[in-house]
């Protein structure tokens, strides 16, 4: 597969901040903050692909050939992302968001053929960047098997780590999904889920779940800023199960998140670095 004419190719898109986005955020992810400032995370939210219904693929994305490249394989994760918040977005603020695509990359691995593209997006608020992104999605073959459902057991305390728990749930998938107007059918269709992606249940949005772990850490920093912030997805995470966030401070400024899955394992790994409350 060769898909090198794609490398380079770029899509624009404007979008404003408004009030009624940032109530709605808040609400979805639990924040109870009143300032006109959006808590990091919400740019996930601004600039959509605002793809016609009929031009949507099966699985419910936009079809591939347009800005990304007609990958063949019908899975798609978006595996991780590697951001830099540079300013902060408030109410009011008039966004645009330019992203090229910088690379394609087919690969074998235990699971069969994958596909890795890497996308950056800059997001500047007039002529200020407020958000650089690397964001890679990984395309990869049908599922030959069905995913197993975790199975749910007591976690033990470590020392030195934060933990809450959230369980994700239909009402949260679905206000995500409208969030960021996304019709990928494994997060609200069940029936697809199973028979056409294997998966046992609806699969948590990768992006929800960077979400509320920039939240759950940003209340324990005490005012400080998050200036970088990266995640990488290791498994997927079900509808209707516990998910175990944990917090655990580095030297210096940065410090170590982690989400677990009911039994224990590691589904997303995160790490961020702060700014003293009063730095640029």
């Amino acid at each position: 597969m060769e898909f090198d004419e794609w490398i380079g190719r770029t899509h624009e898109a404007e979008d404003a901040l408004t009030a009624g986005l940032l109530a709605r955020y808040r609400a979805t992810i639990g924040c109870n903050q009143q300032s006109v400032t959006a808590p990091p995370g919400i740019h996930w939210c601004l600039c959509l692909p605002d793809t016609p219904i009929d031009e949507l693929g099966v699985d419910g994305h936009p079809r591939k050939g347009g800005f990304l490249p007609p990958v063949p394989f019908p899975r798609r994760m978006w595996a991780s992302s590697r951001v830099k918040f540079l300013h902060p977005l408030s109410v009011g603020d008039r966004v645009h968001r330019r992203s090229t695509i910088k690379s394609v990359t087919p690969k074998t691995g235990a699971s069969g053929n994958m596909v890795f593209l890497e996308v950056e997006h800059v997001t500047r608020v007039n002529e200020t960047v407020a958000v650089e992104e690397i964001q890679t999605l990984v395309y990869r073959d049908a599922a030959t098997t069905a995913a197993v459902l975790p199975a749910e057991s007591e976690l033990a305390g470590r020392d030195g780590v934060e933990r809450d728990t959230i369980v994700p749930t239909a009402p949260l998938l679905f206000r995500y999904s409208a969030l960021t107007f996304n019709t990928h059918r494994i997060h609200y269709d069940s029936d697809y889920a199973q028979s056409e992606e294997g998966y046992p249940r609806p699969v948590v949005q990768g992006p929800l779940m960077a979400s509320l772990l920039l939240h759950f850490a940003s209340k324990r920093l005490n005012g400080a800023r998050i200036r970088k912030f990266a995640f990488r997805g290791k498994s997927p995470a079900y509808c209707g199960q516990p998910l175990h966030l944990e917090f655990r401070p580095d030297e210096g400024q940065g410090m170590a998140l982690e989400i677990l899955g009911p039994d224990g394992n590691v589904v997303m790994t995160g790490s961020l670095v702060t700014a003293d409350p009063g730095a640029g």
